[in-house]
């Protein structure tokens, strides 16, 4: 072992607080494995999009104690050169099931609290939309969540939401990235929970902040059955007969899930046993992501017993909406973008024509767009990630628009301002609703999902990750250099280039383009197809989201449709790719 790695080795050991982590070090130390160390300590896992995530592990690029201390003191501090009453003001915290959550959310509390930063942590687990509905309730000056999502049980995560309620984003990010770097070279001063919160420093969120939540949800316009736009007369909502089967995926929704279906009249909730109750080890899946194969296995059996309509599920801390249709006799999983623009359409015609802007991003489907300009409404248009739609949303709102409806095609949806982050709560609740109402209506989400594609085209999305060849050159530089006319027979109209902010026309004009600096190719092509690729900068390989409209006949099936455009879709993606290096 080099001198530089022995010191760095030895420094950290005599920091950690974690016998386990500390022995962890100390048996590698022992068996020679001299690269397995160095690459535990090559840097530090990263603080960037939403806070940190990685595999629970000793040394400073894995999630253990002393990195959950270092990050949490130098957000602390970070807060308090940032706003001036962060002390008096607090930080809620709360965390999911996963093996290590509530530890790392205790130890957290521990050195906000030594800090003199007061702290609001929920006594249990808790969902992610929570943390963030509490950083507004209480006006707190963040918020944080314990969670790694819907990754593998070795994972987990620091999720850090600004005091506006949504995740942290440009400067706070990098600002935050620094004062935990100056904080890694202290000690860490902790403070005991009892003390906290003899001290007032502590105040424990008990059943009462859940149920905050919940009467918010009940009292929302918007995920009411009866429709607030007057001039919109609709049947009824036919909750009572609705049958749903409900996964929680071994996360932390099923309580409140249940119970905002509850007190809309859903009574009909069959929800998968095996996978309700918190478990880090996720037993009964091999990746506890909706999106991933099998994953909704077990609640579409569930809703095969049952007779269900809806096959629902929430990932592991509820962030996320998944849901399969029964279609004849079987079920067909929605993806994120029918889902975004079924329930968009709804909401648009279900609200206010003062409450109409709705969002997505740049790999999602335009479907959304087109949608809302056939309601009135209007649609921005943000980077990946919730925290770009959230923070766009509240600069772009005013009092003749203000936010409805965003989503990205990952399965994450929100629903007005109730929450500014993905819930998949109320997102559960707002797609069983609208399933209701199309059912009262003598209708169906196939027949509604098939009246917006006759209306503005069937649009097909899909997702490729490519891995090119070794010795291929740097592939945002080529595709850069190499500037295609066409791309399978479609003409290129336009080429948007994140990395330099401009729009280059195949006419010759360019405009600029209002959106952060980002490694992202955007091909506008000819009869509504559009390619978005992101190159990566470390590897040979780049992913690519395909978009393709569709006109339906008015003889023609939506099946027939959906037929033809998944063959037009197969030979898309295959001239694009034969086209690259």
């Amino acid at each position: 072992m080099d001198s530089r790695l022995a010191m760095q080795l030895n420094a950290w050991l005599a920091m950690d607080p974690d016998p386990k982590t500390r022995q962890e070090l100390q048996q590698l130390q022992q068996q020679g494995k001299d690269d397995e160390l160095a690459a535990r300590f090559a840097g530090r896992l990263a603080f960037g999009t939403a806070g940190l995530r990685g595999k629970v592990g000793a040394g400073p690029t894995c999630m253990n104690q002393l990195v959950i201390r270092q990050t949490a003191a130098g957000l602390g501090q970070y807060l308090q050169r940032q706003l001036a009453d962060a002390d008096k003001r607090g930080v809620v915290i709360g965390y999911d099931g996963r093996l290590d959550s509530r530890r790392f959310a205790h130890d957290t509390a521990a050195v906000l609290a030594a800090l003199g930063i007061k702290v609001r942590l929920t006594r249990e687990v808790c969902p992610t939309p929570l943390v963030a509905y509490g950083v507004k309730l209480f006006q707190a000056a963040a918020g944080i969540v314990v969670t790694a999502s819907h990754n593998p049980p070795q994972y987990n995560g620091f999720k850090v939401y600004w005091e506006n309620g949504a995740q942290i984003i440009p400067p706070h990010d990098s600002g935050i990235a620094a004062a935990i770097l100056q904080a890694s070279t202290t000690n860490i001063a902790v403070m005991s929970l009892t003390d906290a919160q003899q001290q007032g420093l502590l105040q424990w969120l008990d059943e009462d902040f859940h149920q905050h939540y919940r009467k918010a949800v009940q009292n929302s316009p918007l995920l009411q059955a009866s429709f607030v736009n007057a001039s919109s007369p609709t049947a009824p909502s036919n909750a009572a007969a609705l049958k749903i089967a409900y996964s929680a995926m071994h996360g932390v929704g099923a309580p409140m899930a249940k119970a905002l279906l509850a007190d809309a009249g859903f009574h009909q909730v069959y929800s998968v046993a095996a996978q309700e109750q918190p478990d880090g080890h996720f037993p009964t899946v091999n990746f506890p992501n909706p999106e991933e194969p099998g994953a909704m296995a077990l609640v579409i059996d569930e809703a095969k017993r049952h007779g269900a309509l809806l096959a629902c599920a929430n990932d592991p801390d509820a962030d996320r909406f998944a849901v399969a249709v029964k279609r004849g006799d079987d079920y067909q999983m929605l993806s994120g973008d029918q889902v975004g623009a079924l329930l968009g359409h709804y909401l648009l015609q279900k609200a206010p024509l003062t409450q109409r802007l709705v969002g997505t991003t740049i790999v999602s489907s335009s479907l959304l767009a087109k949608i809302a300009e056939a309601a009135g409404g209007a649609c921005y248009t943000t980077l990946t990630g919730f925290k770009w739609l959230t923070n766009v949303a509240m600069a772009k709102q005013g009092p003749q628009q203000r936010f409805l409806f965003a989503y990205e095609e990952a399965l994450g949806y929100t629903i007005g301002d109730l929450v500014w982050d993905k819930d998949g709560l109320s997102a559960l609740l707002a797609f069983a609703q609208m399933t209701a109402q199309l059912t009262a209506q003598g209708s169906s989400i196939w027949q509604q999902l098939e009246r917006l594609y006759r209306a503005h085209g069937l649009h097909l999305n899909r997702q490729v990750s490519l891995a090119l060849q070794p010795e291929s050159p740097a592939i945002g530089n080529w595709l850069r250099q190499h500037v295609p006319r066409t791309i399978a027979s479609m003409e290129v109209l336009s080429v948007t280039d994140l990395q330099c902010g401009q729009r280059r026309f195949a006419d010759g004009r360019v405009d600029s383009i209002a959106l952060p600096a980002s490694d992202v190719l955007i091909y506008q092509l000819s009869q509504g197809g559009r390619v978005v690729v992101r190159p990566s900068g470390t590897e040979p390989k780049i992913k690519c989201y395909y978009q393709l409209v569709e006109p339906l006949a008015a003889e023609e099936s939506l099946a027939q449709a959906q037929t033809r455009a998944d063959a037009r879709m197969d030979a898309f993606i295959r001239q694009h790719q034969a086209s690259l290096p």
